[in-house]
């Protein structure tokens, strides 16, 4: 998580990879967060200062998480705006399927290595294969409520509500982690709650054009869940990455010598992630819409953008999941903030969203909110 003080950065064995996921959903969808969905504690890079200038691969990391983040919120906003009558769980199939053959794509063309290569990984890593079930699971359910969310709310309203996830964040770290919330941590998630409340205020005008079938409620109640899945995942698996490390620190050198498990790269780690997602989800489909799929099809009312939002996702997450090793958290705030904007900008051209003064100053409290979570150095110079 963005707020956790970095430490020198540790072996990279598998347990770190378990965070390398999505989205994000994201979002900062999802998530960004689909994204980006268990990214905050993937690979700890370097500390670095606050006032340091943002690199030109920093920089270009940057644009690539807003527009990332941005692309996908409208791209899924355009595809539920007329209510398709699809299954959302074979949306999530598919893009755990497209995340999957990426990967072994990557693994024998890129490093070269037979695809037996992953087997072998899946095998000799059991312990983080079951341990990613609950994150996996998490993941899969802030999917398919991001469908849900953006079928009943605007794009501009989505991306801002997401936010929220860093309450959630903060409340599983305080409950979980018995961890300590900073002074300038808890200004940013009251400016965070008063410009989501902000956002959220419709005048007369923005209230006639909405869609008929739209349910604001069952929108908010939605993006609310994935901003809690978002939050305890993350704590959940940061979690489960210290007691991993703790039980190294208290074993002999002998025995905590990078073996050849260590080597893998992120991809193995995908691998590993698709792999226990398609598990969950197809026995989700087995037990609970099997009758549907046999009748109708797993890809009933599926058109060709829903298709392509599945690609997206899939490579979205793929991409988020690689550049977030090079990015710290102080440029994951701005990604986050832009991203913000572009989409409420966007949404107003695309979809002819009415964007009212309140929702303008409500969307500067969430950036700020944003930056001063992830900022660092900044709780000394409060009293």
């Amino acid at each position: 998580m963005s707020s956790t003080a970095h430490s020198s950065p540790p072996r990279r064995n598998s347990a770190t990879n378990v965070m390398a996921l999505s989205s994000s959903h994201s979002s900062d969808s999802i998530g960004e967060e689909k994204q980006k969905l268990l990214m905050d504690s993937a690979a700890e890079p370097p500390n670095k200062s606050p006032n340091s200038a943002i690199s030109a691969n920093g920089l270009k990391v940057l644009i690539l998480l807003a527009v990332q983040n941005c692309s996908k919120n409208l791209l899924l906003r355009f595809v539920m705006k007329e209510h398709p009558k699809f299954l959302t769980s074979a949306a999530v199939l598919g893009v755990e399927t497209v995340k999957l053959v990426l990967s072994l794509l990557y693994i024998a063309f890129v490093e070269k290595k037979p695809l037996s290569s992953a087997v072998e990984f899946i095998k000799q890593d059991k312990r983080n294969t079951i341990l990613m079930a609950v994150p996996a699971t998490l993941y899969s359910i802030q999917m398919t409520l991001e469908y849900i969310a953006l079928s009943n709310l605007d794009a501009s309203v989505f991306s801002v509500l997401v936010q929220t996830k860093l309450l959630a964040t903060a409340g599983c770290a305080v409950l979980i982690l018995r961890r300590s919330i900073k002074k300038v941590q808890l200004i940013s998630l009251v400016l965070l709650t008063v410009g989501v409340m902000l956002c959220n205020m419709k005048d007369d005008k923005s209230s006639g054009k909405q869609d008929a079938e739209m349910d604001t409620t069952k929108g908010i109640i939605a993006t609310l869940s994935i901003a809690a899945c978002s939050g305890f995942a993350s704590v959940y698996t940061e979690k489960v990455i210290k007691a991993k490390r703790k039980i190294n620190d208290d074993l002999p050198k002998s025995q905590t010598e990078p073996s050849k498990k260590e080597q893998y790269g992120l991809a193995y780690t995908q691998v590993q992630l698709a792999f226990v997602s398609l598990v969950i989800m197809g026995l989700y489909c087995m037990t609970v819409e099997l009758d549907v799929i046999i009748e109708k099809g797993l890809w009933h009312g599926f058109n060709g953008p829903a298709f392509v939002s599945i690609f997206v996702s899939a490579i979205g997450g793929l991409i988020v999941a690689a550049v977030l090793k090079f990015a710290d958290a102080v440029l994951k705030g701005y990604a986050t903030a832009i991203s913000v904007v572009l989409t409420g900008v966007m949404s107003m051209f695309l979809f002819g969203t009415h964007l009212n003064i309140l929702y303008f100053l409500g969307i500067g409290n969430v950036i700020s909110a944003v930056m001063l979570y992830s900022a660092t150095d900044l709780d000394r110079l409060l009293c």
